[in-house]
């Protein structure tokens, strides 16, 4: 008696398209659950001391983010600058307490905007956007630019040549004053010694 068992056989052919169909399904759910993306603009955010300025990044592909675990740091000191999570923001660094708040209108869109109030030159620098949705994590980095057009570098020779033609030009006002001063005093003397004028004659 002689058994055949090849690819035709029908529990082969069943066996065949069963792990077809798991590995299918397999691929789908990975995709479905796919890798947490954020994404950043590429170009540095810029602004200038004392403005409010919105760090900006989003999830890839676009999900409600309300949920999620979310996380602003400063990479300068890899403190918390925000810290959200299930509707609760939570603690951060002492500097920036009372100075942010994550946009939580754009949270269903996937928005992760951050708003910094105040801005200062020691806020320059790059910020991660870090997003914990389940079992899936991404981060992103967004550069701030902090410009003070008010503060410029005081060279020493630039001080001390203020100081050279202050001192200058108040002494030419003191000489001109003590000059002024004398010859009204001189003008005052010459006129109190007048000459007598002569006796008349008899």
């Amino acid at each position: 008696m002689r058994f055949s068992l090849g690819c035709n056989h029908p529990s082969f052919a069943f066996q065949w398209r069963t792990l077809l169909a798991h590995l299918v399904a397999l691929h789908l759910l990975h995709l479905g659950s796919a890798q947490l993306t954020v994404v950043a603009p590429s170009l540095p955010v810029t602004a200038i001391v004392g403005q409010d300025v919105v760090l900006r990044c989003h999830l890839c592909p676009c999900k409600d983010a309300w949920s999620s675990d979310i996380r602003w740091i400063q990479h300068r000191s890899s403190g918390l600058v925000h810290h959200y999570q299930n509707g609760e923001d939570l603690e951060q660094m002492e500097e920036y307490k009372g100075r942010t708040e994550l946009l939580r209108d754009g949270l269903p869109d996937g928005n992760l905007d951050l708003c910094i109030t105040a801005v200062s030159s020691s806020d320059s620098g790059s910020y991660s956007c870090a997003v914990q949705d389940g079992d899936g994590y991404a981060e992103e980095m967004v550069n701030l630019e902090v410009s003070d057009p008010f503060s410029e570098i005081v060279h020493p020779w630039k001080v001390a040549l203020a100081v050279v033609i202050t001192l200058l030009l108040g002494s030419f006002v003191i000489i001109a004053f003590l000059h002024r001063k004398q010859a009204a005093q001189i003008r005052e003397l010459s006129e109190s010694f007048q000459p007598l004028p002569p006796p008349k004659s008899l």
